[in-house]
């Protein structure tokens, strides 16, 4: 399940950075370029993560924190109000623990 979670955030970041690159402009497409960035990085990064012991809950954090951050770019890329960027640190914040509970994960292997 959350392989497929992890694919089908990759397919939503390729799909935003394709709008960013070629039907949006300005700020609108800075943030879809960042959101895009930052959510296919991760998509990967959790795939990796669930092939190793104890690898499913950095998936899982990496997976959150990249619909939080990235999401939060998307809505305001489509018009939601700028204070939902103050949602985008906590993405941050779950992205990092993803990074720090697969380094565990990867030392008691």
């Amino acid at each position: 399940m959350v392989g497929a979670l992890a694919a089908l955030s990759g397919a939503v970041a390729v799909a935003a950075g394709a709008f960013g690159a070629h039907g949006a402009s300005g700020k609108a497409a800075e943030w879809l370029a960042t959101g895009a960035h930052y959510q296919l990085i991760h998509s990967v990064a959790a795939l990796v993560a669930i092939s190793l012991p104890r690898g499913r809950g950095a998936a899982l954090l990496l997976l959150l924190g990249a619909a939080l951050f990235a999401g939060m770019l998307y809505a305001m890329a489509l018009g939601a109000p700028r204070w939902l960027g103050a949602v985008t640190p906590l993405g941050g914040a779950a992205m990092i623990g993803g990074w720090v509970v697969l380094a565990m994960a990867t030392l008691r292997r």
